[in-house]
């Protein structure tokens, strides 16, 4: 039987909507880097993984070329799943704190993890007509959010992906509104948070503008906000 559930899976992970980024995500699959050489790679758009019913929303940016682009799991088998997964573990959001493999058993517990774009960009840098293709993408994942507390938004361009899609929407953006910054905090609707934090890439972890307990912060509070 069809679900609602499945059918967007199916949606998502047959998209060919934006020719750049399908040509990127296949090139790269096609000449992986030595440490990935004989891997398989999934080179599709990557699903959004995560139970229904959730409470917090994590949106990241896009999935990494040698990451999600090739395991096939949002945040699986890169640095910044790392970080993402330890973080979510520590404050319940998830059943183990690493990711290295889709058949790894991992769940996570009333979160679900989505991003602006569902494919690798070139240079991690979607344009404005990439995001705009996705954007209904996470409009229908707001849609159905129906129990939804919290959003953290992992970089700016997530930040500004996640309220032009909630403007979108029909629903109230704050006034004025929220601006980016690390553990910056907005309540959009009645009982629900706009969080943000610095990406966890490797830009951001290796030179220390983001730290483990900086990145536990966001966490600590999404937790809080979302409830036990």
């Amino acid at each position: 039987m069809v679900t609602a559930a499945t059918d967007f899976h199916a949606r998502v992970t047959s998209c060919r909507a934006c020719p750049r980024l399908v040509a990127h995500r296949e090139a790269v699959a096609a000449d992986p880097p030595r440490r990935f050489r004989g891997h398989e790679y999934w080179a599709r758009p990557v699903p959004s993984l995560g139970e229904e019913g959730f409470r917090v929303l994590i949106v990241g940016l896009a999935p990494a070329a040698h990451g999600a682009n090739r395991t096939g799991r949002m945040f699986t088998g890169d640095r910044s799943g790392e970080w993402l997964y330890e973080a979510l573990h520590r404050f319940g959001f998830s059943s183990a704190p690493h990711s290295p493999d889709p058949q790894d058993g991992l769940r996570l517990i009333g979160a679900r993890i989505t991003a602006a774009i569902h494919c690798a960009p070139p240079h991690n840098r979607p344009t404005a007509a990439e995001l705009s293709a996705c954007q209904p993408f996470l409009e229908e994942e707001i849609r159905q959010a129906t129990r939804l507390r919290v959003v953290v938004a992992l970089g700016a361009i997530a930040f500004r992906a996640f309220l032009r899609t909630w403007k979108a929407l029909g629903r109230e953006v704050p006034k004025p509104a929220p601006a980016f910054g690390h553990a910056a905090t907005a309540e959009i609707a009645s009982g629900v948070h706009l969080l943000a934090s610095y990406h966890p890439s490797q830009q951001n972890t290796f030179t220390g503008r983001l730290t483990r307990p900086m990145f536990y912060g966001v966490f600590a509070a999404a937790r809080r906000l979302a409830g036990p």
